[in-house]
């Protein structure tokens, strides 16, 4: 029996057009990749949503973005995921493509959360400080770990972000690209394994 290499999905927390973080998790993406993992990029920009209200919910039913955002979350076992830090935590912008991925689906039990549980994720993020927006990260790691995501504990966070970066998205410093590849063979090492251990030993 072959076993498929894993499947990642790669997202930022900001919608900015030259964000950091796009830059930051396509360079991560670019490493899983080289791993011989499968990996999809999206732009949350390409998933607009409105804000969380469960009245629009309950007369409209989930928008047709949360249930395309939905369905890439489920066909992945794993994330990458970049989050800026606002104001010392999540970004709203990804704070509610979770709240509205984490409603249940017609057929779903209410706390069925379908895309996260049994999911892995990695975590990075840039700032123009020295604290490189590891203050945001607590937060994005307790809301993922409390709707049943694994959330790895190597992460990797880049302070001085405006001269982090080249002009073709790529890190400047060795060390900021041992970080970031580092995180990302942690998060293919560990999806291979669980894909090994859930089909068992060939």
């Amino acid at each position: 029996m072959t076993i498929q290499p894993p499947r990642i999905l790669a997202f930022a927390g900001s919608a900015r057009t030259e964000s950091f973080h796009k830059k930051l998790v396509i360079a991560a993406a670019n490493e899983a990749k080289a791993l011989d993992t499968l990996v999809t990029y999206i732009d949350l920009k390409d998933y607009p949503m409105p804000l969380f209200d469960e009245d629009l919910e309950a007369q409209n039913g989930l928008p047709e973005t949360v249930l395309k955002f939905k369905a890439l979350l489920k066909s992945h076992q794993g994330f990458l995921i970049a989050c800026p830090e606002y104001n010392g935590s999540i970004t709203p912008l990804l704070k509610n493509a979770i709240d509205w991925a984490s409603r249940p689906e017609p057929g779903e039990l209410p706390l069925a959360l379908s895309c996260f549980k049994g999911k892995t994720a990695a975590l990075l993020a840039t700032s123009p400080g020295g604290g490189g927006g590891r203050r945001g990260l607590v937060h994005v790691r307790a809301i993922l770990e409390g709707i049943g995501v694994t959330v790895l504990s190597e992460q990797a966070v880049i302070p001085s972000a405006y001269e982090a970066f080249d002009q073709d998205g790529s890190l400047r410093m060795a060390a900021h690209q041992l970080a970031v590849q580092q995180v990302a063979q942690k998060l293919v090492e560990q999806l291979a394994e669980q894909l090994v251990g859930s089909r068992g030993t060939i």
